[in-house]
């Protein structure tokens, strides 16, 4: 069976795994600490594809045609 990666389809937002440093630097910039960002599982399908591990945080793109290009960011957990 052949695999296909998930971020390939066209209905999944771009996930990105961000480092240490951006993290920090997201969080100061938004006057935030992790806790207070929304949720994403470790067991979700994309996070498993990106390496994602509890305590790290994911920049999500969506694109739209009405609203142009969204970015969110989630903390992993367990």
């Amino acid at each position: 069976m052949k695999k296909f990666a998930l971020q390939d389809h066209g209905l999944v937002p771009a996930h990105i795994l961000l480092t240490v440093e951006e993290s920090d630097e997201v969080l100061k910039s938004y006057g935030v600490d992790s806790a207070h960002l929304p949720k994403i599982r470790v067991s979700d399908p994309v996070v498993k594809e990106i390496g994602g591990k509890v305590g790290d945080v994911v920049k999500i793109i969506r694109n739209s045609s009405t609203s142009g290009e969204s970015v969110f960011y989630r903390l992993v957990i367990d």
